[in-house]
């Protein structure tokens, strides 16, 4: 029987995130619907459909974006040539890329520029890994997992650096680079780890709550690395763990087959998650169990990131709001 719910905190939105729904909200104040965002803003499900809904309209490619039109680079980050692309066919274009994505591109340019070759461990086909992967792509191995790391061919290079996907787990990274380690007694690391803060927060909460929860639920969409990643971290510590995108998505049947033997239930939330949808499931859990309910917190978090430029100055007077953004 459910008696106790522990929420983590910090969960939920991180600083960056937080950044770019700002970002789509200021610009649709300012330039009206329709707007264009390429690629998921965030990975969230409910954050996309809330601004479909408000006349966003995401893209795949910058093609798919017609002339003269405003268009928005997720938080994930792009390769060099999506901006070109941009500029080239006269689109204005903001970027909402996470600071600490940026950070990494940066990284990448400073170290191919002294002679590296850059070994990225990160997943496959990830946004994020794509857009840091374009700014060297001659000069960066991707390793995916621990498989990689033994077996991947890396050109021969005198200086060899490693480099992270900020949403990855900490300790699977952990693994992967002390694998790289023994096969490349030479490489590097930077000077500040490239996980992000939230990401190791959000994990270190999981962790916590493992420690005396027999269940934990993590919301958050599917494709969310970092939500993704809490259920792992929750897994390998032998408690049973459930990825939801929001609490409609499972079925109450399900959901007591699941919560069967469960005292104290952990909940914790990716951060590219809308506190609402944990209020949600946190409403429907008190109604048909009346758990105790208390926050379980690991660190205070106080992180800020500024707006672009774009949506920092005045707008002109023909700049106002749309209707359709009301």
């Amino acid at each position: 029987m459910l008696r106790k719910i522990l929420l983590a905190q910090p969960r939920g939105f991180c600083a960056g995130v937080d950044r770019a729904i700002k970002i789509v909200d200021l610009a649709l104040e300012r330039y009206g619907a329709p707007l264009y965002v390429r690629k998921e803003i965030v990975h969230n499900r409910h954050v996309v459909e809330s601004f479909q809904r408000r006349g966003v309209i995401f893209v795949d490619e910058l093609q798919e974006v017609p002339a003269d039109a405003t268009v928005i680079f997720s938080a994930h980050g792009v390769s060099p040539a999506v901006p070109a692309e941009a500029e080239a066919r006269g689109l204005t274009a903001i970027d909402a890329t996470c600071p600490l994505v940026n950070k990494v591109h940066a990284e990448v340019l400073r170290y191919v520029g002294r002679g590296y070759h850059i070994l990225l461990i990160g997943h496959r086909g990830h946004d994020e890994v794509v857009g840091t992967m374009g700014h060297a792509p001659k000069s960066i191995t991707l390793i995916t997992n621990g498989d990689d790391a033994l077996n991947a061919q890396v050109p021969v290079a005198d200086k060899l650096m490693v480099l992270c996907q900020t949403t990855l787990s900490v300790d699977e990274t952990a693994e992967t680079l002390a694998a790289l380690r023994r096969r490349f007694p030479n490489l590097e690391t930077p000077g500040a780890d490239d996980i992000c803060y939230a990401t190791q927060n959000r994990q270190n909460g999981v962790k916590a709550l493992s420690k005396t929860c027999q269940g934990v639920l993590i919301v958050g969409s599917a494709n969310s690395s970092n939500a993704a990643r809490l259920v792992d971290v929750a897994e390998s510590r032998g408690v049973k763990a459930l990825l939801i995108d929001r609490v409609e998505d499972l079925p109450a049947d399900q959901m007591n087959v699941w919560l069967d033997g469960i005292e104290t239930l952990g909940i914790s939330s990716g951060a590219s998650t809308p506190e609402k949808l944990v209020e949600e499931l946190l409403d429907k859990l008190i109604r048909d169990h009346s758990p105790e309910v208390a926050l379980a917190t690991t660190v205070e978090e106080d992180v800020v990131f500024s707006l672009p430029p774009q949506l920092s100055l005045r707008p002109s007077p023909r700049q106002g709001k749309s209707p359709e953004t009301k």
